[in-house]
């Protein structure tokens, strides 16, 4: 059975609580040197003794422990048995081997296992004590480490927290000045509608003819870029409501026949050629027709953009049934998959490029090209959101988007997005 000494002195009113002593454990099967050892430490440890390693174990368990002494040859469990199981319930408990039979391997298994000091029988007073004393410091090393330790880990929690909350605020700040960016181009075509409406219309005094037919076609738009700034506008925040728009079915030959009347006032297109095929068989993409209207806008404006000098841009599509060899894909200075780790790859999908017969991007730029911010044009030319509007809008509906560039050569912005199963719509390609 377990003995402790237990003997204190009497506590007075006056007098200053007793220092917390340190817990020494003893732990053999023979009485004589459990004494003996409660003997010599009793005036500067708490000695706890236990007669085998059962009732070692359960103390341990029950109460805090600094340092341990165990005979290696225990009826039972035998020393080391009973270390490996101390060391496994409390690590930081320090603990000395005693034996009278030594032998190599018993002491390497021993050390092995985490004892800090390894005494033959009979010891001297004095050794014991300095094997004692420098476990104690061990111990309080030990427990200055854990308790750095749980500091670091709470503040690396913290931490992990503030950032989580900087992330939060950067994204909605990013959202906020996409809704700007995003709406920016509706409005400017109802604001080039509206110019020449008043133009033409402005100082009639009535409509008819050829002028009426003219104000209602422009009415027209203006109506759809309403709706399109509507859309943008509930898309961003339910987004930042974080709730799943709706996505309704939407055909891509509409949507480029879209994105062509929305361009034809933009200077840039008029400055340019801008070519957009129609899918000679039409799909039905599954994402927001606002997201790939914005997702094709923001492609094809990039390449309008992408030179002061006169050059061509076209737009391509087709309809994919086959899931894609993504080992075709290697990133590079040359060649980036973006979005790769939420692509899900399942067919139908859509394909659309974006080319251009520019300067093509320098290796630099190409590596961190859809970064947020990231911008290679004049202040007054653009934000560097566009990129980073396609790689989330892709990124939330599953898709993948591919660079391609080369210097001289131009560049190629491919987006691969699903479609709704089922056979498609035939159109005439244009």
């Amino acid at each position: 059975m377990p003995e402790t000494l237990t003997a204190a002195p009497p506590e007075t009113a006056s007098a200053p609580p007793a220092p917390i002593r340190p817990t020494l454990l003893v732990v053999d099967d023979e009485e004589g040197p459990r004494l003996s050892l409660r003997i010599v430490f009793k005036d500067d440890y708490e000695v706890i003794l236990a007669d085998g390693g059962a009732a070692a174990l359960d103390i341990v368990q029950n109460r805090p422990v600094d340092v341990a002494i165990l005979d290696i040859r225990m009826v039972g469990m035998s020393g080391v048995d009973v270390l490996e199981q101390i060391k496994e319930l409390n690590p930081t408990i320090e603990v000395i081997m005693l034996t009278a039979y030594e032998t190599v391997e018993t002491a390497r298994r021993a050390l092995r296992s985490g004892a800090c000091d390894y005494l033959n029988k009979p010891f001297d007073i004095s050794t014991i004590r300095s094997a004692v004393a420098k476990a104690l410091e061990r111990r309080q090393v030990s427990r200055e480490i854990q308790s750095a330790s749980e500091s670091l880990a709470q503040i690396k929690v913290e931490l992990e927290d503030r950032k989580l909350q900087e992330e939060i605020a950067r994204t909605r700040g990013e959202i906020y000045a996409a809704v700007v960016h995003d709406l920016n181009s509706p409005l400017t075509v109802i604001s080039g509608i509206l110019e020449m409406l008043n133009a033409r219309v402005g100082k009639l005094d009535r409509l008819e003819g050829d002028d009426l037919i003219f104000t209602k076609d422009r009415l027209g738009k203006i109506s759809k870029q309403v709706h399109n700034c509507v859309q943008i506008s509930r898309r961003y925040l339910s987004f930042l409501r974080a709730k799943t728009a709706e996505q309704p079915p939407v055909g891509v030959n509409q949507i480029l026949v879209d994105l062509g009347e929305l361009l034809k006032v933009n200077p840039e297109a008029q400055r340019n050629e801008l070519v957009i095929h129609m899918l000679g068989t039409d799909s039905v993409a599954a994402v927001n027709g606002t997201d790939l209207m914005q997702i094709l806008l923001n492609l094809i404006v990039n390449a309008l953009q992408c030179t002061a000098d006169p050059h061509r841009v076209e737009i391509r599509g087709r309809r994919i049934e086959e899931p894609l060899d993504l080992g075709q894909f290697i990133d590079g200075p040359e060649s980036r998959l973006i979005a790769r780790e939420t692509f899900a790859n399942t067919p139908p999908m859509v394909m659309l490029s974006v080319t251009d017969d520019g300067p093509g991007i320098p290796p630099d730029v190409a590596l961190r090209l859809f970064e947020t911010q990231l911008t290679t044009k004049p202040a007054d030319k653009g934000t560097g959101l566009g990129l980073g509007i396609v790689h989330r809008l892709v990124r939330e509906n599953h898709g993948v988007v591919h660079m391609s560039t080369q210097l001289g050569g131009g560049s190629t912005f491919t987006v691969y997005l699903p479609a709704t199963p089922g056979k498609p719509t035939e159109t005439t390609p244009r």
